[in-house]
């Protein structure tokens, strides 16, 4: 099975996919499970939870007051701009494991020192809007750490689903059965990587956003 652990919808400042358009890009690519992961918010899950056609895991991507973090098998919202500490242990109390997302992103992600430092469930190990080299460096520290890895589009658009995304075992049929084999280390990465015009646009958006955002993180 395919699944993509990595997607966005409106209910991202930064998203422009409805739930259902996320659902929709899933089956014509034949990717049978999805984590929708929005920026700090769980409402598109009660959406598509109950689609009937692919699965959805319940998560987030929680941004901790020094970088990303992703949220998979969560029962509630994880609030934003807590500590590292205080945002695994508050997915943890949800029921969930936090996967250090994208760590070498300079915007955003946690860094290696941070991602070595704490406690996480697992790595995002591959991500289709990380630059090759950011994604050589994630498997890399992955693989060092040893635990559980995640990869995934980071999807913002419908078009972009699936770039990046983990093959799960057959024969998986609920969200807990997906998480359970990401987690016995049974996700398989693989990913699509950012070009540099595109790394460039990117960081000029940004940077802008950052400033409109009051210098706060997305």
């Amino acid at each position: 099975m395919i699944a993509d652990l990595h997607v966005h919808t409106k209910y991202s400042n930064d998203g422009r996919s409805t739930p259902q358009q996320v659902i929709d890009a899933c089956v014509e690519r034949g990717i049978g499970c999805v984590a929708i992961t929005d920026h700090n918010s769980f409402e598109a899950y009660s959406e598509v939870k109950d689609n009937g056609r692919v699965i959805v895991i319940p998560a987030e991507e929680v941004s901790s007051a020094e970088g990303h973090i992703l949220a998979f098998g969560i029962d509630r919202e994880i609030p934003r701009g807590l500590s590292i500490q205080e945002t695994i242990d508050a997915i943890h109390e949800a029921g969930g494991y936090a996967f250090a997302a994208h760590p070498y992103r300079w915007w955003s992600g946690l860094g290696e020192k941070n991602t070595l430092k704490y406690d996480f469930d697992g790595t995002e190990a591959m991500n289709a809007r990380s630059v090759r080299s950011a994604n050589r460096k994630s498997v890399a520290l992955a693989k060092r750490i040893g635990k559980p890895v995640s990869a995934g589009s980071d999807a913002h658009s419908p078009g972009r689903i699936g770039w990046g995304r983990v093959t799960l075992p057959e024969g998986i049929s609920t969200w807990q059965e997906a998480v359970a084999a990401i987690m016995e280390g049974r996700a398989v990465p693989d990913s699509a990587f950012r070009h540099p015009m595109e790394t460039l646009r990117y960081g000029v958006k940004s940077i802008t956003q950052w400033i409109g955002r009051g210098f706060r993180r997305m």
